[in-house]
């Protein structure tokens, strides 16, 4: 299978993730999104990473999707279970973590614009907000124990895990891991997996 994706994307990096906690091999391909890309065009017509593209040709986008596609693909460390409730809980946790992303990517990007204004302050501060209270859900669900969902590393710990890393890549101004020093406990915990450390993103 071959994954298009940009090392610092931290969608991307949660089907890395999966794909090594699952022990499916990845083809990589770095694929630009800011450029017009063909090759990542056909496999997501919104030109997007990640994409994946199966051994038959089929093309899959949207991490969300990804990492299901790839959860079913072996019964090793089922990572997303069957269980109607459990299956929920854990999407739930995916949601909230995918959404604080969105929300930090909005951030970067209009703190990128070389024209930024009152509106994009305003835009910016709406953003971090976002982010400041998807943090005190995290915090709240996670409480005292070991896993975001159940007694074993989940779906929904890699999503957490992944949007931890990316404040601490983009924003290492906000100190969320003492603010929330629970998070904080899981996030170490999760850095020292080989599946987190090898998808790291580049240093700034």
């Amino acid at each position: 299978m071959k994954l298009l994706y940009s090392v610092t994307s931290p969608y991307a990096r949660k089907v890395r993730i999966v794909a090594a906690e699952k022990k499916l091999e990845l083809e990589i391909v770095p694929s630009d999104p800011w450029i017009i890309n063909p090759e990542l065009i056909a496999a997501n017509p919104l030109g997007k990473v990640p994409a994946l593209i199966t051994d038959d040709g089929w093309s899959l986008f949207d991490s969300r999707v990804i990492v299901e596609y790839l959860d079913g693909l072996s019964p090793v460390h089922r990572l997303i279970p069957d269980g109607s409730r459990d299956r929920i809980l854990i999407k739930r946790w995916e949601a909230l973590a995918d959404g604080l992303l969105d929300a930090a990517l909005t951030a970067r990007l209009e703190s990128m614009r070389p024209d930024q204004n009152e509106s994009s302050a305003k835009q910016i501060a709406r953003q971090r907000e976002k982010i400041s209270v998807s943090l005190v859900e995290m915090s709240r669900g996670l409480g005292d124990v070991a896993f975001c969902a159940g007694n074993a590393l989940t779906l929904a710990d890699i999503a957490v895990g992944c949007a931890l890393g990316y404040l601490d890549f983009r924003f290492p101004d906000i100190e969320w891991a003492a603010t929330h020093p629970n998070l904080a406990k899981l996030y170490k915990k999760l850095a020292t997996r080989a599946s987190f450390k090898a998808t790291e993103p580049a240093p700034k």
